[in-house]
């Protein structure tokens, strides 16, 4: 390789829109692949994680670098949460009419999320440290990370937790609730939601805007109700215990 040529390569990736470029490429990878398969396997993320790393990896980078040259990314997740209220708008009559039923789902499905986490990792030997990142695995990114250092886990890691959580879902929660026969779209997007909460949410538009807006109800709740219930049921458990 040219000096010449190589100069040019370098400039290209030191500039600071090309991890943004790799990205938004690796996600549109994945969305190909799962457009043309339907095959869970192939979902965005799956398939755009490992690029990114493989990437990092060849040229160089480390985390922190990455991380905050995707930063308009990262910001983008907010609104594009709150954007998920539009289907809820729109699906609000139906939402009415299963009120009752949905309030127990999130409160029945988040408190065994949480705690169900805070019993495997405590049995399994985990520091606390790492219990309080992994309790708002099941929570979108941008509220989880703010959680998990409220609570006192490692901000990073929990993004990891909640990937990690996001994947699992969407692979094994369509398969879990054919299983049972669960076809209901209303119970099909609140399960989806409150486990796999964007991804899940995602996932569950594609069975349907019913599905889709319960899904996000799902998300936005217990992502509301973890904010507020977490970081005080960990203070109250501290000054017991």
């Amino acid at each position: 390789m040219s000096g010449s040529t190589q100069a040019a390569l370098q400039a290209v990736i030191e500039h600071p829109l090309f991890l943004i470029g790799v990205t938004l490429a690796a996600y549109q990878t994945g969305l190909a692949l799962y457009e043309r398969s339907r095959l869970a396997i192939f979902h965005p993320i799956i398939v755009s994680v490992p690029i990114i790393l493989v990437v990092l990896w060849a040229l160089g980078f480390d985390y922190p670098t990455y991380y905050e040259a995707v930063l308009p990314l990262t910001i983008l997740l907010g609104p594009t949460t709150v954007a998920l209220a539009v289907p809820l708008y729109l699906n609000l009559r139906r939402i009415r009419q299963f009120l009752k039923p949905v309030v127990v789902t999130l409160v029945l499905g988040g408190l065994f999320a949480t705690l169900s986490t805070f019993l495997i990792g405590w049995l399994m030997g985990a520091e606390p440290m790492i219990l309080m990142t992994m309790a708002p695995k099941s929570l979108t990114t941008p509220i989880a990370m703010l959680v998990a250092e409220e609570i006192g886990g490692v901000v990073a890691l929990a993004a990891v937790f909640v990937m990690i959580t996001a994947v699992l879902g969407a692979l094994l929660g369509p398969w879990l609730l054919r299983l049972f026969h669960i076809t209901h779209p209303a119970a099909w997007g609140i399960a989806m939601g409150i486990v796999a909460h964007a991804v899940g949410t995602s996932r569950a538009m594609e069975e349907g805007e019913e599905a889709g807006a319960f899904a996000a109800l799902g998300m936005s709740m217990m992502g509301l109700g973890s904010a507020v219930l977490l970081p005080l049921g960990v203070t109250l458990w501290t000054l017991w215990f």
